[in-house]
């Protein structure tokens, strides 16, 4: 199976962003980490309090796409949705 790599960035707007981010963190890093196929997910603070970086590395595209979906539903998806993303995505089909 092909690991799946993404890498970037997530990027505030604001400190309110920057605030909801760290509210609902721990439980997305918690939750992420816990999931079938999850080989390492790190966001972490730079040195612009609007902006974190985003590591994440899945066993293949079915748990990847998996963490997508369940992400995406959860209360930090919902919470964090307008907030912009600049990833690059490797080890999924072009």
């Amino acid at each position: 199976m092909t690991v799946v790599h993404l890498s970037g960035r997530l990027v505030c707007a604001d400190a309110r962003d920057a605030s909801i981010v760290a509210e609902h963190l721990p439980a997305h890093l918690a939750l992420t980490r816990a999931e079938p196929g999850c080989l390492s997910f790190e966001v972490a603070p730079t040195a612009d309090p609007l902006v974190w970086t985003v590591e994440e590395r899945f066993d293949g595209e079915p748990s990847f796409r998996a963490h997508q979906s369940r992400a995406a539903e959860s209360p930090w998806g919902r919470a964090t949705a307008h907030l912009a993303r600049d990833y690059t995505i490797t080890g999924l089909p072009a």
